[in-house]
């Protein structure tokens, strides 16, 4: 994949609300899809989708694995970046992102 593409869909995802306010409440403290879910009025099938997204994307990480009281394992997820900036020159657009 060429630079531009992964420039490209980084910005995608930072355009997109749900996935911007996933992204940034998850600076300082690791959440739970579920967790996001509540906080954020987002439906939870959404926020499990923008998650994957974000992993493949790189910009969020698994911060750690939980183990529920009923025995199912669900993932803490912290973001990667603390501060996107965006700037829309000719040819390309340009990308910073501040490391978390």
């Amino acid at each position: 994949m060429k630079k531009y593409d992964i420039t490209q869909k980084v910005i995608e995802a930072l355009a997109n609300s749900e996935s911007r306010s996933i992204l940034f409440s998850i600076i300082r403290k690791g959440n739970t899809a579920s967790e996001l879910s509540v906080k954020l009025k987002i439906p939870l099938s959404s926020v499990y989708k923008k998650l994957a997204d974000l992993e493949e994307l790189t910009l969020i990480e698994v911060e750690k694995w939980m183990l529920s009281d009923k025995g199912r394992k669900y993932k803490v997820y912290r973001s990667r970046i603390s501060k996107a900036d965006i700037s829309i020159r000719k040819p390309e657009p340009s990308l910073t992102l501040i490391p978390n």
